[in-house]
Order: structure tokens, then sequence, then C-alpha cells
């Protein structure tokens, strides 16, 4: 999967909260510890904050859980 075949959603965003869980850490603290808002956060994977901003979170939050690769990596 890649940004741009990650559609927002639901799914996305149990998808994000399940690959954190299985980094040892939650959705939540991630958001805490990167100053995120949380609501934000959701609102960015499930597609209802989709302006530039929102899809510069959600590209941050699929690469920071695993979901996709770094794009500095895909380059």
């Amino acid at each position: 999967m890649d940004i741009n075949t990650a559609t927002p959603g639901i799914d996305l965003h149990l998808k994000v909260r399940a690959n954190f869980i299985t980094q040892g850490t939650t959705f939540s603290a991630w958001c805490r510890e990167h100053g995120v808002n949380n609501g934000n956060a959701r609102a960015a994977l499930i597609g209802s904050w989709d302006g530039p901003k929102g899809r510069a979170l959600r590209e941050k939050l699929l690469e920071a859980s695993g979901v996709i690769g770094s794009s500095s990596a895909a380059a």
C-alpha cells in the first residue's frame, strides 16, 4: 500500500491503530508524543479532513504506523 492507494475511511483508521499496537504503542500515545490533536488525526484518516494539511497528517500517520513505507525510502 502507498499513499495513493490508501483510501481514507474507518478501515484505514483501524489499520493504523492496529499497527501502532503491534509496535507497542497506541494511536493516542503517538498523537500526544507528536503534539497532534487526536480528533484531527482521526478526521485525517477517515477523510473528513481532506485538505492539504489533513492529507499531510494522514501520510505522516501512515508512515509512522508502518502502513506504508517512508516516502524518502521510496525515492
